[in-house]
């Protein structure tokens, strides 16, 4: 970081934060995300021109012969990082046992880091930080299609009559892969309506969102007169 900050270094660092936020923010504003293109852009550009002030002041930081007060320059990018850390805790949103925004206050940090990094000088690293943010958020999300993941699902049945036992049941949800995670049973006085909760986990890829071929050949059994399936997450 040079002691002294010409004008043209000023506008390279600030052409260099605009394209890293615009090609961020793009990302994030084609997916419908809170933090689109305009605010991720601002982001990375109040980092970035915080760490200019900061380059602009180092002649005059330190302490005076006759003065006990010491500018603390690097207190700024820290205040800055803290606060959008508090901006980005407000994006994050739970609903239902689900995390919603957690990549969006992940982004608003990050680019915040690119714009210290372009602000303050150090082009190569940031040039590499936004190659390697643009490739996590572009290349990792075409992958997270072809991986299978944990899901939780409830199965409830009704049964009226008929031979289908809760042990049948168990098994035949285990030889479809669906792992049993709890059960909860009722039966009416004279038992034989009966009523099965299932709590599933099943491993699967994200766009196999309908249940189960499984659920199907419970739906046909004798007896059954109700099936719902439920997906949680």
């Amino acid at each position: 970081m040079p002691l002294v900050l010409e004008w043209p270094e000023i506008a390279e660092r600030l052409a260099l934060t605009l394209i890293a936020g615009a090609l961020i923010g793009l990302d994030r504003y084609e997916h419908g995300r809170p933090a689109g293109l305009r605010t991720t852009l601002l982001v990375c550009l109040a980092a970035s021109i915080a760490m200019i002030q900061v380059n602009l002041l180092l002649g005059i930081a330190g302490k005076a012969k006759d003065s006990f007060v010491t500018m603390d320059l690097m207190r700024l990018p820290l205040g800055i990082l803290a606060g959008v850390g508090f901006i980005g805790g407000g994006a994050i949103l739970r609903r239902d046992n689900i995390n919603y925004g957690v990549t969006t206050a992940a982004t608003r940090w990050y680019v915040t880091v690119i714009g210290l990094c372009l602000g303050g000088g150090q082009i190569a690293l940031g040039v590499a930080a936004t190659a390697i943010g643009l490739a996590g958020l572009w290349g990792l999300e075409r992958l997270e299609v072809h991986l299978r993941r944990d899901h939780r699902a409830t199965l409830f049945l009704v049964l009226d009559g008929g031979g289908l036992t809760e042990d049948a049941i168990r098994l035949r949800l285990e030889d479809a892969g669906l792992r049993i995670v709890g059960t909860r049973s009722a039966a009416s006085n004279s038992g034989t309506r009966r009523e099965f909760t299932f709590e599933l986990r099943q491993y699967r890829l994200p766009y196999e969102t309908g249940p189960p071929a499984v659920c199907e050949t419970l739906a046909k059994q004798e007896g059954v007169t109700r099936l719902e399936w439920s997906a949680i997450d």
